[in-house]
């Protein structure tokens, strides 16, 4: 029996698959094709709910008497863009200059071709035949994996996050699933692998701003109420003065204004509305709770103090819509999770990893939940961009690095 080995060979047959969320595109029946021959018991569930799309995700476990250490990661990508500005087509899988290009290469194909890859080397090191049934069909007696050892995949990362990991993990921990460790393969590394893993995450919220006016002729606003005045007020207001410093184990708060908006194609009308959307990322010098109370009390000191028209003391009216599942800021600090996984990577590099909170969030901000929670993969730079694509070598020194951590997580 063949067994996937290869990071290369099943980073191509992922690549291959378009798995734009939310479609599934062949990319979890490729993985499950991968996983079927190292023993594992797979399955494929469908969440949905009202107003999301269905989406495919695959739980799949290699039982054995141990801790239980889980994999977690998406097959779904983001969309190419334009396909006609890619050096080579994004679902091609091509090798150019000793680099794979495609859609998913980075964020986070590759970690999976390469896990998949890492087991795969890590049974075969062992010398379990692959005729013996008890050991493909997950039996403990010969397991060289000494635990459990499962992936939680799903096609909804890149998306709401609504039917995806956060569903799978509700799923399998009633039927009675309880890990003592995960990784997550997300692309941390900013320049080399073995340069950064993630510990945490700042939380993360959204909102929207609305300010609402009286629309009128723009030579004459004593007759109207120009609501774009009262929103870059309450806009100072959320950016005036910084939220915070920073903490011990991460970077400032930050707050960003990402739209403004008044739909408004006439340049002689006032508008009736402005509009304004904001994402705000908070460390643990704040809760969900705490950020949007301060943000709250921004904006109402700044409307009472302020006024729409020059000529009346209008206070500024205004709504704020947050938008849904604020993500929790939070912090492992699991020893063995962390110095297994960091002395693996000095002992493949020579390099001893930064241990880093920075960044967007993941689908490690469900996991926590459940169990410690790392993440660990391939270098991010091209990832969602145009011709997104990872060097061959380093799709085989991260193989290295997994197999080595499983080699010493499951000693």
């Amino acid at each position: 029996m063949i067994l996937p080995t290869d990071p290369i060979e099943n980073l191509s047959a992922l690549i291959r698959c378009p798995s734009v969320t939310p479609t599934e595109g062949g990319a979890l029946t490729a993985l499950a094709n991968m996983l079927e021959p190292l023993g594992f018991s797979i399955e494929r569930t469908v969440f949905s709910e009202s107003g999301t799309p269905d989406i495919h995700n695959l739980y799949a476990r290699r039982s054995g008497n141990g801790p239980h250490l889980m994999f977690a990661g998406h097959t779904d990508v983001v969309p190419p863009g334009d396909e006609s500005a890619w050096k080579h087509p994004p679902f091609s899988a091509s090798i150019d200059n000793g680099e794979i290009y495609g859609r998913g290469a980075v964020d986070m194909k590759g970690g999976i071709a390469c896990f998949v890859a890492a087991v795969a080397r890590h049974i075969a090191e062992h010398g379990v035949p692959a005729s013996d049934d008890k050991e493909l069909k997950g039996g403990t007696e010969t397991s060289p994996l000494k635990g459990s050892l499962s992936f939680l995949i799903t096609g909804d990362e890149e998306g709401p996050g609504i039917n995806g990991t956060v569903k799978l993990l509700d799923w399998a921990a009633r039927r009675g699933e309880h890990w003592d460790a995960a990784l997550v393969g997300e692309p941390t590394n900013p320049n080399r692998i073995g340069d950064m893993i993630k510990i945490g995450r700042r939380g993360s919220v959204s909102g929207t701003l609305t300010v609402r006016g009286v629309q009128g002729h723009a030579a004459y606003p004593h007759l109207a109420e120009n609501p774009i005045r009262g929103l870059v007020t309450l806009i100072e207001a959320l950016l005036d003065p910084a939220l915070d410093t920073g903490t011990e184990d991460f970077q400032p708060s930050n707050l960003e204004v990402t739209t403004i908006d008044v739909g408004n194609a006439a340049t002689n009308v006032i508008p009736a509305k402005a509009t304004a959307s904001f994402n705000i990322r908070f460390n643990d010098s704040w809760t969900e709770e705490t950020i949007m109370a301060e943000i709250h009390n921004r904006l109402d000191r700044a409307a009472a103090s302020n006024k729409l028209r020059s000529d009346r003391e209008t206070p500024v009216i205004y709504d704020l819509v947050w938008s849904e599942r604020p993500s929790p800021v939070f912090l492992t600090r699991d020893e063995k999770l962390i110095g297994t996984l960091s002395a693996s990577i000095e002992a493949v590099t020579g390099r001893k990893p930064e241990l880093s909170t920075s960044g967007g969030t993941s689908d490690a901000r469900f996991i926590k939940n459940y169990c410690p929670v790392v993440e660990f993969g391939l270098v991010g730079r091209t990832m969602h961009m145009v011709d997104e694509r990872a060097a061959l070598s380093d799709l085989e020194m991260l193989t290295r690095i997994y197999q080595r951590f499983l080699k010493d997580f499951f000693a």
